[in-house]
């Protein structure tokens, strides 16, 4: 069964189409989406809210990372990384879990952007220091799961 969601600025463009979509398909309105893609949508007064908790628990959980220590910040400055000429430490690992930061950072975790970025140039031969990096951004999206992006509006005229 395939889900879609169906949105827009004009309600009765949307019903429109809603209704071309009942009359040529057999299909069945769920309603409210309250998850989508691996994101959470909340509708909180006067704004729209979307994170991705819980599937930054199970990443965190998939690659062995649920019970480490929070950290405040995805990435060390003093920490600098360089190109591995030796051999490679997980690499199919390693590129796996980058996929899921890039899917959390490109959906609604802005604030670990640029370290999944920095990461993202050590796919093919991962170090050590590497692997450690990836440690403190998961480390981070522990303690920050629950944030998100919010889209607010205010009525009042």
């Amino acid at each position: 069964m395939d889900n879609f969601l169906i949105f827009g600025s004009n309600i009765h463009l949307v019903n429109d189409v809603i209704s071309m979509l009942y009359t040529n398909f057999d299909i069945k309105d769920l309603e409210d989406a309250n998850v989508f893609l691996g994101i959470k949508i909340t509708r909180p007064d006067k704004g729209i809210s979307l994170d991705q908790s819980h599937y930054i628990k199970k990443i965190l959980k998939k690659y062995n990372y649920s019970y480490y220590k929070p950290a405040c910040t995805p990435y060390d400055p003093s920490v600098k990384l360089f190109k591995n000429t030796g051999d490679s430490i997980r690499q199919s690992e390693y590129v796996s879990v980058i996929g899921s930061l890039r899917y959390v950072t490109d959906c609604t975790k802005v604030d670990i952007a640029f370290a999944v970025g920095l990461i993202c140039r050590f796919t093919n031969k991962p170090r050590i220091e590497h692997w450690h990096t990836v440690k403190k951004v998961m480390r981070c999206l522990k303690r920050t799961m629950s944030l998100g992006l919010f889209e607010g509006y205010n009525d009042a005229y």
